[in-house]
């Protein structure tokens, strides 16, 4: 049994998820993004996962309790932006 991690994008990240034109979620420090393989054939997953910290207040900054997590969102109806943090 074997399972294949293709890489997204790049390190240090910053996850947007919007609700129409509104930014509902953050995540900062993204190290990346990634789409897993079915484990019995090639078949790309209909959603991405990463690791990093949710941005509770949404300013962009890592703040007292704001904690490392494990996220998913679908590749098919999320709204979302990943870039490279400018900080």
């Amino acid at each position: 049994m074997s399972r294949s991690i293709q890489n997204w994008t790049g390190v240090n990240g910053v996850l947007e998820i919007y609700a129409g034109e509104k930014l509902v979620r953050k995540f900062i420090q993204v190290d990346k993004l990634t789409t897993a393989t079915a484990t019995t054939d090639t078949v790309s997953r209909p959603y991405r996962f990463g690791y990093g910290v949710l941005d509770e207040n949404l300013d962009g900054v890592k703040n007292n309790g704001e904690k490392r997590v494990y996220f998913e969102f679908s590749d098919y109806s999320t709204n979302y932006i990943f870039f490279e943090s400018p900080r």
